[in-house]
């Protein structure tokens, strides 16, 4: 049971006493919190049953049959239409109203429909009438001719077999590879769950994460959208494939020992009406709110609301069903700081505390996120979710016992925009240390964050990828093993110091996006009319890091060097980075961590000769270095060396006494 709300404040406050001021507003939100939840556990005795909606709404097969539940308060009359109906109503495919709350409900023997059938809902209310799919639909599918989707009744003769059911991922840091399923492959198509079991899931375990985050899963409409645009909601997108071949996906990588956690879109909800929620029983404000608030300003979506008990009941079983059907073991919650606040934090710089607790703030849609992690992590004390979240709410991804909504993880969404920033605007000559130092850090010392260099959005089109901002068109030419080139060679120097230096000094997690850990040098342009409807851009190059005689392989090659040295030494779990210099005319980094000491020099072309660095005193090996020619680096530091500190007597301290190249990062244990 979690604690009372006056527990939990008292643990928040004695956390972070920046929050006394406003804890008459905490204690609110912490109260309503528990209220709504106990309310909403009434009927059932517990949150777990409420959110069991998928159990009862949509289409089921049954021992005497089917039935189909739909929740349509405004409809007067509602029809299956579909094969079974050639497509038209007919009365004795007619739903009936079956309570007050607006509940539908069809029964049918068991010879009325079969596997592989298409269907739809007409609804119709006073003034109109149309045509929609399901909101609880599981299989959605589009005709590639017509490209109109329709609902379509799965019920495969075998249902399938989990290998791995009982899969629980280890607890601690996360090591995520973010992946996209249908621009997964190197072929300009779609690609499938099969095609990334087969192709792709065995890169990422060479690499060595531990967690596989996969985007675009719920399905969407339109396939630009990123899967952002959500349309059903419980419905795996079937672009990519079939259910089964999605819950294969994701046995294989529990036998491989990744966790799974997918994208999970609750911020808002695409727009149209035969597909979406959108006017789904003649109104706007159904599932969503009514009047300009039910739009999104920038997205052209429609926005929850999250104070009605039955978009509760939706969303939360939303979650359930994604747990208890894929086994899947989280979600990144994408667009929190939208649901958070009322103008959804649009050209907003959160610069104090009371930004998050004024009139700006949609509690309620706070008080959902609470439930849903309460939710996940009652039905799998194992599960990870992450907060898609640049405003920096407090609290957000502190545990409820101990005050907060309850994520696991919060995204450290300034890291990726600062070397975005640091490399448009400045040579690398001047990028200032403590400053670098001050953004790879700055994170509330008490939530857990996932920092990563760039993910997707930092790859879309219009935009460029890290190494391609570094490197520009050279890249082209200039990837050739033994080709000597100068704007390539700091490219390739940089993108390893980057990703080294912002994995090192991370929270609790460490995220990559499929293809930049060997320095994938396109953008991400899905098919669209602008583009002639290519799917050029739409995939990744893996050719690329297979040919042995290209740089990409040696990006790839440290890539994994540095993600196995961080799980060996358990890295990411010590909280503690202590630095030990910034000295910004040399342009070095140094700092301890989980016993291991980092040394960056980002000169560009002044190497250091007998650089001191504080250490404690004893033999240190050297474990990694990035200019190592394993790595593409120039092989000018002797690999697996060894030193000895060497004592100050002036100003007295011990100190490593170092080789420093430029563009040079080194790793060295303590090994005595």
């Amino acid at each position: 049971m979690p604690p009372s709300p006056s527990t939990a404040l008292k643990r928040l406050l004695a956390n972070d006493p920046l929050l006394v001021p406003y804890q008459a507003a905490i204690r609110r939100r912490l109260e309503h919190i528990a209220h709504t939840a106990a309310e909403l556990a009434k009927p059932s005795g517990s949150l777990a049953d409420f959110a069991a909606g998928h159990t009862y709404f949509g289409l089921h097969h049954q021992d005497d049959g089917w039935v189909l539940r739909e929740w349509a308060p405004n409809a007067t009359a509602v029809y299956l239409i579909g094969d079974v109906s050639h497509w038209q109503e007919k009365p004795a495919l007619a739903l009936r109203p079956i309570d007050g709350n607006g509940t539908w409900e069809i029964r049918l023997p068991d010879s009325a429909l079969s596997h592989g059938m298409l269907y739809r809902l007409r609804v119709h209310w006073h003034g109109g009438s149309g045509d929609r799919i399901p909101a609880w639909t599981r299989r959605v599918v589009q005709d590639p001719v017509t490209l109109i989707f329709n609902a379509q009744v799965w019920n495969p003769a075998q249902p399938y077999r989990w290998r791995f059911p009982g899969f629980r991922r280890l607890a601690g840091p996360a090591l995520i590879y973010e992946a996209h399923v249908g621009m997964a492959q190197d072929a300009e198509c779609i690609g499938t769950y099969a095609q990334f079991k087969q192709n792709i899931l065995p890169r990422i375990v060479a690499a060595g994460y531990t967690t596989i985050q996969l985007m675009a899963i719920q399905e969407h409409p339109y396939y630009a959208s990123f899967g952002y645009h959500v349309s059903s909601f419980f419905a795996p997108s079937s672009r990519f494939g079939t259910p089964e071949e999605l819950m294969d996906l994701i046995d294989t990588a529990h036998g491989a020992g990744l966790a799974v956690i997918m994208d999970i879109v609750h911020s808002h909800g695409v727009a149209n009406e035969v597909e979406g929620l959108g006017r789904f029983d003649g109104t706007v404000f159904q599932y969503f709110h009514n009047g300009p608030r039910g739009v999104h300003p920038a997205w052209g979506s429609c926005c929850f609301d999250y104070a009605k008990p039955q978009v509760l009941h939706f969303l939360l079983s939303n979650c359930r069903y994604w747990l208890d059907t894929f086994h899947v073991d989280g979600f990144r919650f994408d667009g929190v700081t939208s649901m958070c606040y009322l103008d959804h934090g649009l050209g907003k710089a959160f610069t104090g505390y009371d930004d998050y607790f004024n009139a700006n703030v949609d509690e309620a849609a706070l008080t959902y996120l609470a439930l849903a992690n309460r939710l996940i992590h009652d039905l799998r004390p194992d599960a990870i979710t992450v907060a898609e979240d640049v405003s920096g709410l407090p609290g957000l991804a502190t545990p409820a016992e101990q005050g907060g909504i309850g994520f696991n993880f919060r995204l450290a969404m300034g890291v990726p925009d600062h070397w975005i920033k640091l490399v448009k605007e400045l040579p690398d000559e001047h990028w200032p240390m403590g400053h670098l130092w001050y953004e790879l850090t700055n994170r509330r010392q008490d939530e857990a964050a996932v920092s990563y260099c760039e993910s997707h959005d930092q790859a879309l089109v219009g935009d460029q990828t890290l190494i391609f901002r570094l490197a520009g068109d050279e890249m082209y030419r200039h990837m050739r093993i033994g080709d000597a080139n100068l704007a390539v060679e700091r490219a390739v120097a940089l993108h390893k110091m980057i990703r080294l230096v912002t994995l090192a000094t991370a929270g609790s997690g460490y995220l990559n996006f499929m293809g930049n850990e060997f320095g994938h040098p396109e953008w991400i342009d899905f098919p669209r009319q602008g583009n002639g409807w290519s799917y050029r851009f739409a995939r990744r190059q893996w050719h690329l890091v297979d040919d042995t005689g290209l740089k990409y392989r040696l990006l790839a090659a440290f890539d994994r060097s540095m993600i196995r040295l961080a799980k060996r030494f358990d890295l990411l779990r010590d909280p503690m980075v202590h630095l030990l210099l910034d000295h910004d005319a040399d342009k070095v980094l140094a700092f301890f961590r989980a016993g291991l000491a980092f040394v960056f020099n980002f000169h560009p072309h002044r190497s250091h000769l007998h650089y001191r660095i504080a250490a404690p005193p004893g033999k240190y090996r050297l474990l990694l270095n990035s200019d190592d020619t394993d790595f593409g680096g120039h092989g000018r530091l002797v690999v697996d060396q060894s030193l000895l500190t060497l004592y100050q007597k002036e100003a007295p301290r011990h100190f490593l006494s170092l080789y420093l190249p430029a563009r040079t990062a080194i790793i060295l244990k303590k090994v005595d």
